[in-house]
């Protein structure tokens, strides 16, 4: 698998999500993208106690650990790289963490308005 450029929303390199726990569809720490990556996980997010109950509540518990998978289950507080349209459906429900822009893929812009990534900008 050709990995996409590494570069985020901005147009500029691509900055870390998370290694603790290790993100990213290449488990690489990175929102990192390609063409097999049929979710788009490329919103690097923060999580929180309510968007994680949303993610089970629509089918993907993210905060059960799955250790046959090598998932140590998401905790508020956490970075993960969340699938784009995941996180439009948080957005359209009132629900949607707060965004790394930095470590956002520019893939992500594919889904999601720059402007609504930029609403839930974290500082």
């Amino acid at each position: 698998m050709q990995k996409d450029p590494s570069l985020n929303v901005l147009g500029e390199t691509l900055e870390p999500c998370s290694s603790d726990p290790m993100t990213g569809f290449f488990r690489d720490g990175h929102c990192n993208t390609c063409d097999a990556d049929a979710g788009s996980h490329t919103v690097c997010a923060v999580m929180t106690a309510e968007f994680l109950a949303y993610s089970k509540y629509v089918g993907n518990d993210l905060s059960t650990p799955r250790l046959e998978f090598g998932f140590p289950g998401l905790n508020p507080g956490d970075k993960w790289c969340l699938c784009a349209s995941r996180f439009l459906q948080a957005h359209d429900e009132g629900c949607a963490p707060k965004v790394y822009l930095n470590a956002t893929h520019g893939r992500a812009l594919e889904i999601i308005p720059l402007r609504i990534l930029e609403e839930h900008t974290a500082t």
